[in-house]
């Protein structure tokens, strides 16, 4: 959670940079700065209020051990009881404000989910997580748009990445990144033995227009048939598209789409996110890996949650936390972990 005095810091940039007189002429920006503006002040503001209260208890605290007067001193405890009440709420205000890395917002998250150690059923699992995170976004009132994904014919998944839109679905969906682990009896399986698997989640914060452009000359596009389940072509057409960002390396593909333009914009998002991400690990160069850090290489051993359907059990590593009925977790009823996870890092 960020601090206080580090709000105040930020509020006094967005205060000078508003203050530029080039600013006039960069409308989307001074827009950006304006809304940034705005926020920081409400967390400030916010502060205030607490220290007029905490002076105002004080007050009545001195009033209720050194008065004799009884009607005063009976006025002034009623009157600290309802401050005290006061006085929570308005924490509990400030810390839920402050919990979403400040006035740092994304206007879309990007998730990246690829099957693991457990073959087929790997698959089927990394399927379960994205439908358990398509009807958590549902709950949540986010748009959900599939960037690119890679069938398998039983109907899994070897890896899925899909857009969930909305400014607070970055600082919920952070928590999932890591190695999720399944164990659970497969339904290829007869001797009805308990299987484990895995499957990663990768969680990538999508840029601000404003944040960073990325230049056409910097950039290789290639074209190519989209597959299938098994690796056959399904297009005729070549409709697929690879990126490759040549300052950097960094490759994304999209084919879901039955058109070239809608997978290069598909593609570009994918891409947008993972120069962000690649950027960001440059500024916190003490934070090695960030992204290896939360995939790891897919072992069973390097997990943050376990989803244990014969116990019905779904276990949070981290916070050594367990939640029953998986089904319905399993189904969208995700909020509970996200809050528990939140309350940890407050």
């Amino acid at each position: 959670m960020i601090k206080i005095e580090d709000i105040k810091k930020e509020y006094e940039q967005v205060l000078n940079q508003l203050s530029d007189p080039e600013l006039i002429s960069d409308w989307e920006k001074f827009d950006e700065l304006s809304k940034k503006k705005k926020s920081l002040e409400e967390i400030i503001e916010k502060e205030k209020e607490i220290k007029n209260i905490e002076s105002k208890i004080e007050e009545n605290k001195a009033i209720s051990t050194t008065q004799e007067d009884q009607e005063l001193v009976s006025l002034a405890e009623t009157e600290l009881s309802q401050l005290q009440e006061r006085e929570k709420t308005l924490k509990k205000e400030l810390q839920e404000m402050l919990k979403t890395d400040g006035s740092k917002s994304y206007p879309a998250v990007i998730i990246e989910i690829r099957a693991g150690t457990g073959g087929d059923e790997a698959a089927l699992f990394a399927k379960d997580l994205f439908r358990m995170y398509s009807k958590y976004a549902d709950n949540q009132g986010w748009k959900k748009h599939l960037l690119d994904s890679h069938g398998t014919e039983l109907g899994g998944f070897k890896e899925i990445t899909f857009e969930l839109k909305d400014n607070n679905a970055y600082s919920k969906m952070k928590y999932e990144a890591g190695v999720h682990r399944v164990q659970r009896i497969p339904d290829t399986e007869k001797s009805g033995r308990v299987h484990t698997s895995t499957a990663t989640v990768a969680v990538l914060a999508k840029p601000k227009t404003t944040e960073f452009k990325i230049k056409t000359e910097d950039l290789k596009i290639d074209t190519f048939r989209s597959s299938g389940p098994g690796g056959q072509n399904v297009n005729r057409r070549e409709t697929a598209i690879r990126i490759t960002h040549i300052p950097t390396g960094i490759i994304v593909a999209s084919q879901n789409e039955r058109n070239q333009l809608q997978n290069k914009e598909n593609a570009m998002s994918i891409l947008s996110a993972r120069i962000l991400e690649k950027k960001e690990k440059e500024a916190q160069s003490s934070i090695k890996g960030k992204r290896k850090a939360q995939i790891g290489k897919a072992k069973r051993a390097e997990k943050i949650r376990t989803y244990n359907f014969p116990q019905n059990r779904v276990t949070d590593h981290r916070i050594k936390k367990s939640w029953h009925n998986i089904e319905k977790i399993i189904d969208g009823e995700l909020e509970p972990i996200i809050k528990a996870m939140e309350k940890i890092t407050i």
